[in-house]
């Protein structure tokens, strides 16, 4: 089985029908109905994972799990977590549970400053989480995953200004709905230029917020 990262588009052309690619990892939302078919639903996940040797992050809720795989040795998605998301939505079927994508997100937290990096150490120490640099780069990570991330947008000094805005991650095809919805509740649509990357919306008093999915990245 092949450790090699998969794109967006080999992704997308699986078909893997109720798992989103949301920032290098597969993530799906079984809707089980009640705790004790989550909790068999769990074990089953947990017993095949340990079967292939590869293990997603589980989060077990009265009427659902929230799962999450990624090959964290690759940087993103690979022919292991496609194989183990198809073990998982064999055992969510047999107990009569559901795979759900729609309403899935992932958010990052971007922080607009002229100087990322002299700022960066104090938004780790107040969360206690890692501070990572790189080339041109800074970034807040939380290695447990409860966290969202936090990275740097260089940006002027100019006052009044936006600081923070979300990048809310979704899966490709729930992108208009979003725009859609946030326009029918008193937002507006600022950008597509970017898009698929990314589009931009504002609230009503001019707040602002980045839709991004994994289109455009490969």
């Amino acid at each position: 089985m092949s450790t090699e990262k998969l794109t967006g588009q080999q992704i997308a052309d699986l078909d893997l029908g109720g798992w989103a690619n949301l920032v290098g990892g597969l993530q799906t939302r079984i809707r089980t109905g009640d705790f004790a078919t989550g909790l068999q639903v769990l074990n089953a996940i947990g017993a095949a994972a340990e079967e292939m040797n590869h293990h997603p992050d589980l989060d077990l809720r009265y009427s659902r799990i929230d799962v999450r795989l990624s090959s964290h040795d690759a940087g993103g998605i690979t022919d292991r977590d496609v194989a183990l998301a198809r073990r998982i939505e064999e055992i969510a079927t047999a107990a009569g549970a559901t795979l759900d994508r729609t309403g899935l997100s992932l958010v990052e937290l971007g922080l607009d400053s002229p100087d990322g990096r002299a700022i960066a150490p104090f938004w780790a120490a107040v969360l206690d989480v890692e501070h990572l640099s790189g080339e041109g780069w800074d970034d807040v990570a939380d290695k447990n995953g409860v966290h969202p991330l936090i990275w740097f947008q260089s940006s002027g000094s100019e006052e009044t200004r936006q600081r923070w805005h979300p990048d809310v991650w979704v899966e490709a095809d729930q992108v208009q709905s979003r725009i859609l919805a946030a326009v029918a509740a008193g937002g507006r649509l600022v950008s597509d230029e970017r898009a698929p990357r990314f589009w931009v919306l504002a609230d009503a008093e001019g707040n602002r917020v980045c839709l991004c999915t994994w289109q455009g990245r490969d």
